[in-house]
């Protein structure tokens, strides 16, 4: 009777230390999955972020290449009226010359 009983008893812990022992792992590996989860999930948004950034930054490459083109059109734009404001310059100082010269001749002529 009494191995019987001994038996039962460690039987009845070794059961008992088991089902704990089976719970306490099924916990970490909830916790673990749980985790997992988390970071694939983040992964998932840090991946959708980047590729927004990427569209962004491929959208502002676009619109600094259209800039840099109309920058440089304003440029030789620019050059044009310079050249055209020194010629008119030119002939306005010989036509302002011309008008001394004209004066000159009057005066003399008065």
């Amino acid at each position: 009777m009494f191995v019987e009983w001994s038996l039962l008893t460690i039987l009845s812990i070794v059961s008992i230390y088991l089902f704990v022992k089976m719970y306490y792992f099924k916990s970490i590996t909830n916790k673990e999955q749980r985790s997992n989860d988390m970071m694939k999930l983040t992964l998932h948004e840090a991946e959708i972020l980047i590729r927004k950034y990427q569209i962004q930054l491929q959208r502002a490459l676009g619109n600094v290449d259209i800039l840099s083109e109309e920058l440089t059109k304003l440029r030789n734009e620019l050059k044009v009226f310079k050249s055209k404001n020194s010629k008119h310059r030119q002939e306005t100082d010989r036509l302002n010359g011309k008008i001394k010269v004209l004066k000159s001749r009057i005066d003399a002529l008065l």
